[in-house]
C-alpha cells in the first residue's frame, strides 16, 4: 500500500502516528500568569540535545476558549516555563485522566487525583512521585504548517530522578517500567532491556 497524505488512505484510522512508534510521553504541567495550574499528556515529545540538555513537545489541536492553541501552550507564552514528567506504568490511568479536555482553568492535577510538588528553578508545579521531571525555561516556539500545530522548545534547567530509580549509578528504567505511546488508543510498557556496543567502543 502506498498513499499521498492529501489523497487520504482509506482505512478506518490514520496510520501515521502508528508507525512512527513507540515514542515518550511529554506530561506537561504549567502554570499559567494566573497561577492556575495544568496538566496534559503530549504523544508528540523528545528530548534534542544534550548540551545544554533540551527538549520539545508538540501541541496540535486547540481548544474553543483558547487563542489557537491548547492550555499548555498558552500557558507556557505567558510565563515561559514548562515541566516534563516522566510517565511510568504504574501511573497509566492518572497520566489518562488528566488528557480530559476540562475548561481552561480547571486543574487536571485535582481531576486526575494528583499531588504537586513544586518545581525548584522554575514557577511550575509538577507530578509528585514520577520517576522523573525536567524542570524547562521556554527557548522558542515553533508554528508548524497546519492549523493549530506547534511545536516548543525548552532548556532543561533542573532534573528530577527518583531514588530507587537510581541503581548501580545509572537512572535504570527497568525499575519502573517506562509508557511509551503507540498508534490509535495503544500503549506499551517497557519491560526489557538489552545493550549493544557501537563500533567506536
Amino acid at each position: 500500500m502506498f498513499y499521498r497524505p492529501e489523497d487520504g488512505h482509506g482505512l478506518p484510522h490514520n496510520p501515521f502516528n502508528a508507525m512512527v512508534t513507540p515514542r515518550p510521553i511529554g506530561w506537561i504541567s504549567t502554570r499559567g500568569a494566573d497561577g492556575r495550574d495544568n496538566l496534559a499528556p503530549y504523544s508528540f515529545f523528545n528530548a534534542v540535545a544534550y548540551v545544554p540538555p533540551q527538549v520539545m513537545f508538540s501541541s496540535t489541536s486547540a481548544k474553543p476558549d483558547r487563542d489557537g492553541t491548547k492550555d499548555s501552550v498558552s500557558q507556557i507564552r505567558e510565563t515561559g516555563v514548562f515541566c516534563v514528567n516522566i510517565v511510568e506504568y504504574a501511573m497509566r490511568d492518572a497520566m489518562n485522566a488528566s488528557s480530559a479536555s476540562l475548561p481552561a482553568g480547571e486543574d487536571e492535577f485535582l481531576h486526575a487525583g494528583l499531588e504537586k510538588e513544586q518545581c525548584r528553578t522554575i514557577d511550575c508545579p509538577r507530578v509528585a512521585g514520577t520517576p522523573g521531571a525536567l524542570e524547562c525555561k521556554l527557548t522558542q516556539i515553533v508554528q508548524l504548517p497546519g492549523e493549530a500545530n506547534f511545536a516548543v522548545f525548552g532548556e532543561v534547567t533542573g532534573l528530577h530522578l527518583r531514588d530507587d530509580c537510581i541503581v548501580d549509578g545509572i537512572f535504570d528504567i527497568t525499575t519502573f517500567q517506562p509508557l511509551s505511546r503507540l498508534g490509535y488508543r495503544d500503549y506499551a510498557r517497557i519491560t526489557e532491556v538489552f545493550s549493544l556496543k557501537r563500533p567506536d567502543d
